[in-house]
């Protein structure tokens, strides 16, 4: 009994998150070959993160809803990875809390309509990517609204053509 408690209470000493299901701050884990691992192991981390960097972590890789925080606490990013991958919703924010920039990414890449905005709220840019690069029309406005025709056009794989 002596020798299967001991092994079991070094490792709860150890790793105290996995004994209390709390969940690790991303800088105390080790990145090894793109992986998660925590210190001193060999398997990769399968749990949950806290602290400025909250999600989840499947064998290693980054998976599912991801969010980073500024150290005042407010939001930064909201992501979803597949796989260690941006791969579904992303958007950043203003200090102020109102969306910067929203869209979606596919295994890596931007992907179809995506707005920022001023940090007033009022929309900044309206573009559309194809496979990670502007393709279709880009517009671009003042905080007021008003379109800034200098940096408006349209795009194609990734060339500004008119």
């Amino acid at each position: 009994m002596k020798r299967f408690l001991a092994p079991i209470l070094l490792l709860t000493f150890l790793f105290p998150s996995i004994a209390l299901g709390e969940g690790v701050k991303l800088e105390d884990l080790v990145r090894r070959d793109g992986l998660y691992y925590e210190r001193f192991t060999d398997v990769p981390f399968t749990g949950k993160t806290r602290g400025i960097e909250q999600g989840t972590i499947k064998r290693g890789k980054i998976e599912g809803s991801w969010a980073r925080y500024r150290h005042d606490g407010t939001l930064i990013t909201r992501a979803t990875y597949k796989d260690d991958i941006l791969d579904g919703p992303y958007a950043t924010y203003h200090r102020n809390g109102q969306v910067l920039e929203r869209g979606t990414f596919k295994n890596g890449k931007r992907e179809g309509p995506w707005v920022g905005y001023h940090e007033n709220g009022e929309i900044w840019t309206k573009r559309t990517y194809k496979d990670g690069k502007l393709d279709g029309p880009f517009f671009e406005y003042w905080d007021d609204g008003t379109l800034d025709e200098q940096y408006s056009g349209t795009y194609k794989d990734g060339v500004k053509v008119k």
